[in-house]
């Protein structure tokens, strides 16, 4: 399938606050390509380019891509203005997976880099941390810290701090990754390219099919960003919902019956709701705890219903708001798996 691509029209910005910084020159220079895909992220996408052109990364040239799937808002112009390639996919062929491969296409990286369009890096090696373990060869497919913004609900924090740990885990146990903040070496994703076909978490999708190949997963704490949602509650319902859709099939023994739904949304209320006692500010955000719970679970519960029985120790890790810990020694950990956060 062949993208629709746009390149940067005359007359864009071409000086050098526009590209990302480069490090001192060692050795033969490779390309790193930083994609975006967006529907309408005018609000934050410009924080997320300004902070993307700021990186400090050696021996590496950078490009930026976005792939937009029927912006009407200014997300396009924003990009051209930063000197980003435009690849356009159409709404009624969006998929998530097909968009990161029509980015990946159009990229002329060695390594391919994704990233939230409402995602901003939290520093300047950002980049150069993120990637770091591949031209390493310490694994083949790496993901970065998450953390709020000021923005981001009580809840979702505590999401963030239970799935993005303070500590590395170069590998890690399980398959477990997160396109918000992701990078993989081009030739492997040749090798596997996303899913085309799911509703969701077609990182783990791909992140399953390449530790069943053999290879390794591995999560890097000092390449953070802020990511922002700024959902209703019915679009958070609708986003675990169709997590939940994709969930089922790449862990086909999982399922939440109704007592589960019960069972783990009260123990995430009640976490949620000693967190922030602790922090002085229950009275504020106890409703938008509950509530942003309450449409956790019910979406991931509906979206389980047809699915055969997860055993007990499975649920446990998956659903649990019980924050990660650092193991001993190798610093991986168990076989934790998701979802909270998405793109």
């Amino acid at each position: 399938m062949t993208a629709s691509r746009t390149d940067t029209p005359e007359g864009a910005p071409n000086d050098a606050k526009q590209e990302p910084r480069i490090g001192a020159r060692s050795g033969p220079r490779e390309t790193v390509s930083i994609i975006f895909r967006a529907l309408n992220e005018e609000k934050w996408f410009g924080q997320a380019l300004a902070a993307c052109r700021e990186q400090e990364i050696a021996d590496a040239d950078v490009e930026i891509i976005l792939v937009d799937s029927g912006s009407t808002d200014r997300t396009v112009e924003i990009a051209e203005a930063a000197g980003a390639r435009i690849v356009h996919i159409k709404k009624h062929d969006f998929t998530f997976g097909r968009s990161l491969n029509y980015g990946c296409e159009a990229a002329a990286g060695d390594y391919l880099v994704f990233i939230s369009a409402h995602c901003i890096p939290a520093h300047r090696h950002w980049l150069a941390n993120l990637i770091r373990p591949l031209r390493e060869g310490l694994v083949d497919y790496s993901y970065g810290r998450q953390l709020g913004h000021e923005v981001t609900k009580f809840s979702e924090r505590q999401i963030f701090a239970q799935y993005f740990p303070a500590f590395d885990k170069l590998p890690q146990a399980d398959f477990f990754a997160n396109n918000a903040n992701a990078a993989i070496a081009r030739e492997l994703w040749e090798k596997h390219r996303f899913d085309e076909t799911v509703t969701g978490l077609e990182d783990m999708v791909l992140a399953k099919a390449i530790v069943r190949d053999g290879g390794r997963i591995g999560y890097v704490a000092d390449a953070p960003v802020y990511h922002i949602h700024e959902e209703t509650l019915r679009q958070t319902r609708r986003r675990y919902y169709r997590e939940a859709l994709t969930l089922r099939e790449i862990m086909p023994e999982v399922q939440l019956h109704f007592g589960d739904f019960v069972r783990y949304t009260t123990a995430a209320i009640l976490h949620d709701f000693s967190e922030a006692l602790s922090e002085r500010k229950l009275l504020s955000v106890a409703g938008e705890v509950v509530s942003f719970r309450l449409m956790q679970y019910w979406g991931a519960w509906k979206g389980h219903t047809e699915n055969r029985v997860l055993s007990h120790a499975q649920k446990e890790s998956y659903y649990y708001p019980k924050p990660a810990k650092r193991q001993p020694d190798d610093g991986t950990t168990t076989g934790r798996s998701r979802r909270a956060p998405a793109e």
